[in-house]
């Protein structure tokens, strides 16, 4: 479809030129989520009440 819009005659002229755009957000992606599963440890003190607060949290954009 992308091919068709941008009116490339062949499909490897459309993948060689956007392929490192998806490269790139794959390792934009890969990157935010190993910075949000590695991110600070929670301060707050120990509970006792059997609730445990999510590890870390990241921002959805």
């Amino acid at each position: 479809m992308v091919k068709e819009l941008l009116g490339h005659a062949h499909i490897g002229v459309t993948a060689g030129v956007y392929a490192h755009v998806r490269l790139r957000l794959q390792r934009q992606a890969i990157d935010t989520l190993g910075n949000a599963l590695d991110g600070p440890a929670n301060d707050e003190p120990a509970r006792n009440d059997g609730y445990d607060p999510p590890p870390c949290g990241a921002i959805v954009r």
